[in-house]
Order: C-alpha cells, then structure tokens, then sequence
C-alpha cells in the first residue's frame, strides 16, 4: 500500500490515490518483525487508518490509531535536522523560526505545500518517498510512467523574495506559479519547470 520500501525503515512513505495524487505523507518506524508505526500529519491519521483498512482485504493484521508526540531537532546552525519521537523534549525554537528552516530546507507541508491534488514529482518527494523497485502499490503506474518517460509540468522551488502566501507568479508578462509558504525574504513557490532557474520573476 506504501510507496516506498518498508523492510528499510525508518523511511519516508507516501499513500497514493490510484492516479497518482497524495492522501497522506508517512514516516514509518519499525518496532518489531510485524509491527509498524506511521506517523503522519495531525488531522491524517483517520484517513491513513480507513485508507489501509478498506485495501487491508482477508490479510491478517491490526490497524490501530496511536497517539504519539514528534520533535525535531537541529544541530546549531539548523542545517541538519533528526526526528525524535516520545522523548519529551521541550521546544526551543519559534513558529517563525522552524517555518523559517522548513521553507529555507525546501520542504513541503500538509495544507500548504501538499494536498491531494499534487503529484510527488511535484513537490520532489519522488526522490525520498518513493521506491522504483519495490512491488505493486496505488498510484504506481502513473508515479512510474512520469519518472521514467515525462517530467511534472511544474517542480517546487525556494526563493529568495519576499512575497506573500497565494500570490502569483509572473514571467515574462504570464502566470508561471504560486507562492504557498513565505517569510520575510524567503518563500516556497510551485513554478512551472520551463522558467529559468535565473529568471527574473514579479509577484502580484
């Protein structure tokens, strides 16, 4: 059901509709010989829990929802990050400052970078959630078809503006993207994959 390889874990996964678009961004951690545990956004795991549930079939496993808390934590200049899970450590670092690191980093998040409308090639999640060896799963055929044959019609980008969250892209006098996260002299912006890395983009 996963996109990526689970005798790997840990390991960044995904859950795909049959097209290819995203349900759900998963980390997956293995306890024992048959027992996963899928972290997922706050607010998913309903949806991860009945996702697997109706594909779950005559297979005999357990699907049971957990509650688990997740901190991250940097080394000191936020360049490296490692995920620590049920260790109860306080936070130390602001809202602005780990959406700071996020957008800087390039990495997307549920609600604003990522819904079920964005293929992974999009939002460069085919290189850490995907396995292009592993067996069947939903939403493989199209993930596989555009990696091996076409390239998304538009990729995520960080840019060094100042810009508003939804604000449009414009170059060369049309509409090239969309800015979906930002702060004061970064943002995150879905851009259409034939604008130059270099290109001299307006905001509006």
């Amino acid at each position: 059901m996963l996109s990526n390889d689970v005798t790997t874990a840990p390991c960044d996964a995904l859950l795909l509709t049959p097209k290819g678009r995203i349900i759900a961004p998963l980390r997956v951690l293995r306890r024992g010989e048959a027992d996963f545990l899928l972290l997922t956004e706050p607010g998913l795991g309903e949806t991860v829990r009945e996702t697997l549930r109706r594909a779950r079939f005559a297979a005999k496993c357990e699907i049971e929802p957990e509650r688990h808390t997740s901190v991250l934590v940097w080394d000191g200049d936020f360049s490296e990050a490692a995920e620590r899970v049920d260790e109860g450590l306080e936070p130390t670092a602001s809202e602005e400052e780990l959406e700071r690191a996020r957008i800087e980093a390039g990495v997307p998040a549920w609600g604003k970078e990522l819904d079920e409308n964005i293929l992974p090639a999009e939002a460069g999640l085919d290189r850490t959630h995907i396995s292009f060896s592993k067996g069947c799963y939903p939403g493989q055929e199209p993930v596989a078809r555009l990696h091996y044959r076409g390239h998304a019609n538009r990729g995520l980008r960080v840019l060094r503006e100042d810009a508003r969250p939804g604000a449009e892209i414009r170059y060369d006098g049309k509409v090239v993207g969309r800015i979906t996260s930002a702060v004061s002299g970064v943002a995150l912006a879905y851009v259409r994959a034939n604008v130059p890395e270099d290109a001299e983009l307006s905001f509006g």
